[in-house]
């Protein structure tokens, strides 16, 4: 019963979570994770280490569970009535955090290659939290009859999708914006789903073969005298 009393006196308030977040986003921008400490972070809120780390196990699950409720909008919670109508909500949502957050996302890029703790981290507390929402997101489209079930590009909607965001600054030099993505939907995951869009329509029609020209009549043969 005491520890329930305990447990229970332990909690945050969401308000008292969100500035912990904050601070925590704060401070990664500013210093890195690398140079993020739970001291730095306890400073900043007020905060003592112990509450930091009985409520989180250390700074990898902190900053992961940060990061994740940074995100402007959970992906379970888009449901447009159509899977572009979806994917161009992913889009839109995301883009002004990631203009905010692009050197900070690119330093946590970098620190997970000598950090598992922060890769084990943001692959149990954000990324498969994510996932599981966006299969949500393709399932309502197979339920709807977008796409079909046995589609096998199903099973690498995600992949597609994240490599529009990683591989348009190595081929391009260039930070994949809003229309870019928008572009990318329609003219690569959609038709690779077989769903039509405006780049892609359903049943494109053949161009009509021109009319081959009528062969020349053969000239009658004289009638044998």
């Amino acid at each position: 019963m005491m520890q329930a009393v305990d447990r229970r006196r332990s909690r945050l308030s969401p308000e008292r979570e969100s500035e912990l977040y904050k601070a925590v986003m704060d401070l990664l921008t500013e210093v890195g994770y690398d140079a993020l400490t739970m001291d730095a972070v306890a400073a900043r809120t007020h905060s003592s280490k112990a509450t930091l780390y009985r409520q989180w196990k250390g700074k990898p699950q902190l900053v992961a569970t940060a990061l994740r409720h940074s995100k402007p909008v959970s992906l379970a919670d888009i449901d447009t009535g159509s899977l572009r109508g979806d994917l161009r909500e992913m889009v839109r949502c995301g883009d002004e955090a990631r203009e905010r957050d692009a050197a900070l996302l690119r330093g946590l890029a970098l620190a997970v290659h000598h950090n598992p703790d922060l890769l084990k981290a943001l692959r149990e507390l954000m990324v498969e939290h994510e996932l599981a929402a966006f299969e949500t997101v393709l399932g309502r489209a197979v339920e709807r009859g977008e796409v079909a079930p046995d589609r096998p590009a199903l099973h690498y909607t995600v992949h597609m999708l994240v490599g529009a965001f990683t591989t348009r600054a190595l081929v391009e030099a260039k930070e994949p914006d809003m229309a870019y993505l928008f572009d990318y939907i329609d003219a690569v995951i959609l038709p690779a789903l077989g769903v039509p869009s405006p780049a892609s329509p359903a049943s494109p029609a053949s161009p009509a073969s021109p009319a081959s020209p009528a062969s020349p009549a053969s000239p009658a043969s004289p009638a044998s005298p």
